[in-house]
Order: C-alpha cells, then structure tokens, then sequence
C-alpha cells in the first residue's frame, strides 16, 4: 500500500472511532506544537503537524490508533496488520 493510500485509511479508521484528523500549520504562529489527540469545543481532533512527510503522518496516527479500540470495528487486514505490530 502507498503511504498516501495509508494515510487516507488510517484518517478514515480514525473518523470511525469519533476522532477528526486535522493538518494545521504552526510555523507562522510560533508555537511549539507537536501532533497529537486534543479536545476543542467538546470535540475530540488529532492534529497533524502539516509540513511533515506523509511517512511521519503515518507514523504519528498509527501510534495513536494503537491505543483506540478498533478491535471491533471493520479494519482491512493490512492496516490490522500494522496496528497490531510490535504489540
């Protein structure tokens, strides 16, 4: 799979388990942010740093998807595959 194709199921995976991804620039405003799971207006986003590659997009959400229950919802077998590497 592409890791562009892996990017767009992932974010699908994540919308599924309730949670929004979005990609947000923080250069121009000076802040030190990383990405990762926050709450805004009772709403729960996963922020993606929107200058890194697709690679480490990747890398961030399959991370935080390791620790959201998606056992019992459809996941094709090879993002299955990736989530439940290394556990």
């Amino acid at each position: 799979m592409k890791p562009e194709e892996l990017y767009i199921h992932l974010k699908e995976l994540s919308e599924k388990l309730g949670v929004t991804v979005a990609e947000h620039s923080f250069r121009q405003t000076g802040i030190k942010a990383k990405s990762g799971l926050c709450k805004i207006k009772g709403e729960q986003m996963f922020i993606v740093n929107k200058h890194l590659s697709v690679y480490q997009k990747n890398k961030r959400l399959l991370a935080f998807l390791k620790k959201m229950p998606y056992k019992n919802i459809y996941v094709l077998p090879a993002i299955r595959e990736r989530l439940e590497k290394g556990k």
